[in-house]
Order: C-alpha cells, then structure tokens, then sequence
C-alpha cells in the first residue's frame, strides 16, 4: 500500500464503494481504524493501520485496478459469499486473484448464465451499478414456445408488470422460433424472466450474451479475461 492514502481513496480502491459514497460512509461513523471510529474522508490510512467496515477487516487496497469479465455457468451466485452455502463467481476465480478484492457487477441469478464483470474499481462499480448510468444489457431467451407475433409486438412496445412498465430496446427472433434476442436497460430483479412468464411463456434457459458493451465471446463458460485497455476507456466514459 502507498503510504499516506486517504480514507475515502482507500475504500473506493479496495473496491467497498466509490469515493462519494464512502465520504458517506465515513461521516456516519461505519468505518473504523484501530478498533476508533473515524469521521474525516481526508485520514491518512497507514500501513500499520486496520480499516474495518461492519466488523469486518479491510484489506490493503490493490496496487493496481484490475476489471475482468467471466462467463458464468449456472449454479453459481454472483455474490461474494453466500449465506447459504452455494457456490460464488469468486469460486471460479484462479488463484493468481486470491489476494485481489474482486466485486461482481451486474447481478446474475443462479438459473442465468453468461457475463458479469468483476472489478476492485470501487467508482465502476458505483456508476455501472447505478440505474442512471443506463448500462445496456443483452440476452439470449430459449422459450418453452415459439413468441407469438402478438407477444413480439407487446414486448416491443413495452409492456406493464407489477412494479411498473418493463420497455427494451431490443426484441430480434433467433434462428430457431424458440429463441429470442432481447437488449435493454432495467436492472430490475428476474426482469426478462417476469417479462415473458406475464404472456405465459416458460423461460428454458437464458443467457446474457453482452453487459454495458462488454461482449461474452471467446470466453469459454467458467472462464474470464481481463479487460482491454479500450474497453475500460469506454466503460468510463459512460
């Protein structure tokens, strides 16, 4: 670790959270050093130093930021830990990462494969996460069913579900009529799921094929790449 960072830069490079929201953190008392609670973003955390948040240590940030996407196959949830016992995208990581404080951004279920990105950038993971910010999202849908010309254009146009109206920005049919390509914007919890459960259709399998321009291909399932050094530049400038 450097000597002398600042509190709130220590947090955001250890991948808690962007620097605005640990100003926050730290204002409201959450963050502690040596077991005191400090209040000022501007502290100079050392390298004697112990920084805890919820009781928990963290860790000396990474020398460098590091952003990688992985390909998630089911069975896996995009958390770090799970109090349940099921297994984590973190399982999935090489131990060349072990010492890296990876947090998952754009949140998968455990029946969903496809991408995720995994960052230590704390203000990445703030502005990707944040609904504002418009990450684009893209999947690919095997039904139970061929769509229906009717159910094609409802989606199209948007339709309402029970915590309000689900619009894409994108509905193509694949090869086969079973499949379905759809691209939007909503982070919504199960929302391509609940889209197509509303017209009575059976969601057999669904993939994320691309998250906020970021594409899955050439990543074998299970496996991850860092990113390039254009593709960061493009997530930045979002």
């Amino acid at each position: 670790m450097k000597k002398d960072v600042r509190l709130n830069v220590y947090l955001s490079h250890a991948g808690v959270c962007s620097r605005r929201a640990a100003d926050e953190l730290i204002k409201a008392g959450e963050i502690t050093i040596n077991h005191a609670i400090i209040i000022n973003p501007g502290y100079k955390v050392q390298a004697k130093d112990t920084v805890r948040y919820k009781k928990q240590v963290i860790t000396q940030p990474a020398a460098e930021s590091l952003t990688i996407a992985l390909n998630k196959p089911l069975g896996y949830v995009t958390t770090v830990s799970d109090d349940k016992g099921r297994k984590t995208v973190l399982d999935l990581l090489g131990k060349e990462l072990n010492e890296v404080r990876l947090y998952p951004i754009g949140r998968l279920d455990i029946n969903t494969t496809g991408i995720i990105l995994l960052t230590n950038d704390g203000d990445l993971t703030q502005k990707l996460a944040h609904p504002r910010y418009n990450a684009k999202k893209m999947y690919q849908v095997t039904l139970d069913k061929p769509l229906s010309d009717a159910d094609f254009a409802t989606i199209k146009k948007g339709l309402y579900l029970k915590d309000g109206k689900a619009k894409t920005d994108d509905i193509q049919i694949g090869f086969h009529a079973y499949t379905v390509r759809i691209t939007l914007h909503s982070g919504k919890n199960r929302i391509v799921r609940r889209i197509f459960e509303t017209l009575n259709y059976t969601v057999k399998k669904l993939d994320r094929v691309s998250f906020a321009g970021i594409s899955k291909r050439g990543i074998r399932l299970g496996h991850y790449r860092a990113l390039t050094k254009a593709e960061l530049e493009s997530l930045k400038q979002f």
